[in-house]
């Protein structure tokens, strides 16, 4: 995309930035950019990656609005209640970023359409709140070796992971190599509301970066954040000989 003197002026307080520049901004503006889950986490990183000027974004969400729902996820307010969040999402954004691609996916991902879904984007991130789905995200990511940035939230702790399997390295069977019985997400355990925005965007923070191709970033390691004590603790991960991906080979 061609890079103007409209988007100097709107990105100027990032172009100034030595680490950023003009060279930088041109590549936030082309990378392609996937959100699977517009959700707590989805709505805080959708917004901060559109308004940091990326400008081709998928989201993906077979879910409506509901009225629980309006406590974190903050892009929606009552009038969007029983309305499709990615239909939804998509009006608000444009509000904020008229330039912006937003390509909408109302559906829920399943091993039917992951490749279809993940296929036209380099930076895949994982804003879902089960097992399941993180486990066929993760795998089909690492099949087709894209960058996986994945967040999780519940009651008063949030994780954030990264994964760049264009690199050999570990994945996330090799930090939870079997489901657990339980699901731990916001529907059976609650969430404190604000830790979704600090997550949410602790991910965008991590998007950014790779975009920019910061050494200093998340590669094979876990981010744990404790809403209550204000802490944060990186984990390294690392890969697993009994790993189902062959992460060690």
């Amino acid at each position: 995309m061609k890079f103007t003197i409209k988007d100097f002026r709107r990105f100027e307080k990032q172009i100034i930035l030595k680490r950023i520049s003009i060279s930088g901004q041109k590549k936030i503006k082309n990378s392609k950019i996937l959100i699977i889950g517009m959700g707590g986490l989805g709505c805080p990183l959708l917004t901060y990656l559109a308004s940091s000027g990326v400008c081709n974004i998928g989201i993906v969400d077979h879910d409506r609005v509901e009225l629980s729902n309006l406590n974190r996820q903050i892009i929606f307010n009552s009038s969007d209640i029983g309305k499709f969040k990615v239909i939804q999402a998509k009006i608000k954004i444009k509000k904020i970023y008229k330039d912006i691609k937003i390509k909408t996916f109302k559906e829920k991902v399943s091993k039917k359409n992951i490749k279809k879904i993940l296929n036209n984007y380099d930076i895949i991130c994982d804003g879902t709140d089960n097992f399941k789905t993180r486990y066929l995200i993760n795998d089909e990511c690492k099949k087709k070796k894209k960058i996986l940035i994945s967040a999780a939230i519940s009651q008063f702790d949030g994780q954030l992971f990264k994964f760049n399997f264009r690199k050999k390295g570990s994945c996330f069977r090799c930090f939870m190599p079997l489901m657990p019985d339980q699901e731990n997400n916001c529907g059976s355990e609650g969430i404190f509301s604000p830790l979704a925005g600090i997550m949410g965007s602790l991910q965008a923070n991590e998007v950014i970066k790779t975009i920019l191709n910061f050494k200093e970033d998340l590669d094979n390691n876990l981010l744990v954040f404790n809403s209550i004590n204000i802490s944060l603790r990186k984990v390294k991960i690392n890969s697993s000989p009994s790993c189902e991906n062959k992460c060690r080979k």
